[in-house]
């Protein structure tokens, strides 16, 4: 795997047919015991419907999940991917053989209902915080299995991702800098890691360890759990220390979406929010069948 997943269309679909395949047999296994019960040759018209406003998300898992039963199945979309659809919409219509149909619904709605909550949280947070400079940024907060996924999601939404994993990217907390014996000391132990790394980034939870950080060329820092008052003095001492010392300052810690302005008023580049994908309400999406 790459160190950054480009999120490009085929890219996109090859990771839906991936996970698409691992959820069909976690639910399939050997067969669709009640779907056996139909004549394999009978055809069927289906129906999504939204029941509940949101951004629509995940039209590649869906049509993946459909296409591995029956490859043949006519799949059209009555509202885009990134669109926001309305309650009591058709977003989805599809043709094609009843028992695969049957057996795909579940899995395709599980898809869909999750990468759209996904999708519309972050762009509710990302609406929050529109005209100023903060961009909204996910977390590793993610379904096991399913991260890239939910990351392509917070894109879809009008966010920004943060490091894919472990493997891509630098981001010293407290306890490395601990360890290593204070930030300045952290920085330069991960000089050979940031040859490889899509950036590094350190953790401050102080202004005495802001200006450490700084001093020491960081050109990213993650501000954590600080108040408004010392957020505003951050951006002012980066400020200070002039474009060839500046860093690219993000929050983290306590964000809610009643306080996001307020933080994003503070003149921060970034904001990371883990409820993106850690806390959402499935948006809920149901298919109806007519025969055909």
């Amino acid at each position: 795997m790459s160190l950054r997943f480009d999120f490009s269309a085929p890219a996109v679909a090859a990771l839906a047919q991936a996970d698409a395949a691992r959820a069909m047999q976690e639910d399939v296994g050997d067969g669709d015991l009640t779907a056996s019960l139909v004549d394999p040759g009978r055809h069927a018209h289906a129906r999504v419907l939204a029941r509940e406003s949101a951004v629509l998300c995940g039209a590649p898992w869906v049509e993946a999940t459909v296409r591995q039963l029956d490859p043949q199945a006519r799949i059209r979309w009555l509202c885009g991917e990134g669109e926001r659809c309305a309650a009591d919409q058709t977003v989805l219509e599809i043709e094609g053989t009843a028992r695969a149909l049957l057996t795909a619904e579940r899995t395709a709605l599980n898809f869909l209902q999750l990468l759209s909550a996904v999708a519309t949280k972050t762009a509710l947070y990302a609406d929050a915080v529109r005209g100023t400079r903060a961009s909204i940024v996910d977390t590793r907060k993610t379904l096991p299995g399913l991260r890239l996924a939910q990351k392509y999601a917070v894109r879809t939404g009008g966010g920004v991702n943060h490091r894919i994993g472990l493997y891509d990217a630098v981001l010293i907390k407290e306890n490395h800098i601990a360890a290593a014996g204070g930030v300045a000391a952290a920085l330069r132990a991960v000089a050979p890691a940031a040859r490889s790394a899509a950036f590094v980034e350190v953790e401050v939870e102080t202004l005495a360890q802001l200006r450490e950080a700084l001093a020491a060329g960081a050109r990213m820092v993650l501000l954590d759990n600080m108040d408004l008052p010392t957020l505003r003095e951050a951006v002012r001492i980066n400020g200070e220390a002039g474009d060839d010392r500046k860093a690219m300052l993000e929050i983290s810690g306590g964000v809610t979406l009643e306080g996001l302005r307020a933080l994003a008023d503070t003149g921060v580049d970034r904001i990371s929010v883990g409820a993106l994908t850690k806390d959402v309400k499935a948006i809920d999406f149901s298919m109806r069948f007519q025969e055909g």
